[in-house]
């Protein structure tokens, strides 16, 4: 599942796609994201048309290898977010009626 993420770090804001995996789990909210975007810490949120997440401070874990950036478990309940049908790429935020259902974003990937 994609989702269009702000991350707010010293002013500079970068506006990007990350994946919300599940399978990322984590004892705090984190984002792994590519060695070209390499902040300490940071604020990010959620960015949906019509709507977008409350602001969320996450631990950044960089990866060398990584192309895209990714929400650990804990990101994704910070955010506020709920996967509703992950095959069919859809979610929603948890505030949202059940029948307010999101699609994925396209992937961006970082070379």
């Amino acid at each position: 599942m994609v989702v269009r993420i702000r991350i707010v770090r010293n002013e500079k804001v970068v506006e990007t796609s990350a994946l919300a995996n599940s399978g990322y789990e984590a004892e705090t909210p984190q984002l792994l994201v590519p060695i070209w975007l390499a902040p300490r810490a940071c604020r990010v949120n959620v960015v949906a048309s019509n709507a977008k997440s409350p602001e969320v401070e996450a631990d950044i874990v960089i990866s060398p290898l990584a192309d895209e950036v990714l929400l650990s478990d804990k990101m994704i309940s910070e955010l506020q977010i709920a996967l509703e049908d992950v095959g069919r790429g859809l979610w929603r935020f948890r505030w949202e009626p059940k029948e307010k259902l999101r699609r994925s974003e396209p992937p961006r990937y970082w070379k």
